[in-house]
C-alpha cells in the first residue's frame, strides 16, 4: 500500500508540474528585422494560428514552435488558447485543405534562439531563463 501512495504522488507531480508554468515564465522572441518592440496577444494569436501573416507594423512573420514541454504547453494555452493535440489537429486541417504549412517546430530553447536569429520574420517563444542572444524580445500586450 505504501508503494502504491509513493506511485500517486511521483505521478501527480511530474504530471502537474507541466502546468505550473505560466506565460511569465516564458519570453517571446523574433529576428532582428521584425520592427515591432512589442506584439498584442491577438496579433500572437493570429501569427500562430496562420490567420495574419504580418503585426500590425508590417513586419512580416514567420511562427516557428518548440516541439513540446512546458514551455511548449504554457505559450499554447496562454496565446493561443488551445491544448498541443487541438493545436496539431487545427493545424492538420489547414495542411490538408492546402491553407497553411505546418510551422518549424524545434527541440530546444537553444535552438529556437539559433533558428529565429538567423532566419528573417521568424517569431518564437522560450523559457524565461533562455540566453536570447541575437534575438530581440516582444513585449505582449
Amino acid at each position: 500500500m505504501r508503494h502504491l501512495s509513493c506511485f500517486f504522488i511521483i505521478w501527480g507531480v511530474s504530471f502537474w508540474g507541466t502546468a505550473w508554468v505560466h506565460a511569465a515564465d516564458l519570453k517571446v522572441i523574433a529576428n532582428s528585422s521584425v520592427a515591432a518592440s512589442s506584439v498584442s496577444a491577438d496579433e500572437l494569436k493570429g501569427v500562430f494560428l496562420a490567420t495574419k501573416t504580418s503585426l500590425s507594423d508590417g513586419s512580416h512573420v514567420e511562427p516557428v514552435l518548440l516541439k513540446g514541454g512546458a514551455t511548449h504547453e504554457a505559450f499554447l494555452k496562454e496565446y493561443v488558447g488551445k491544448t498541443d493535440s487541438a493545436f496539431e489537429t487545427y493545424y492538420r486541417s489547414l495542411v490538408f485543405t492546402g491553407k497553411a504549412s505546418m510551422p518549424k517546430a524545434l527541440a530546444s530553447d537553444g535552438d529556437m534562439v539559433g533558428y529565429v536569429a538567423k532566419t528573417k520574420g521568424a517569431i518564437g517563444y522560450v523559457s524565461a531563463g533562455a540566453a536570447t542572444a541575437g534575438v530581440k524580445t516582444l513585449e505582449v500586450k
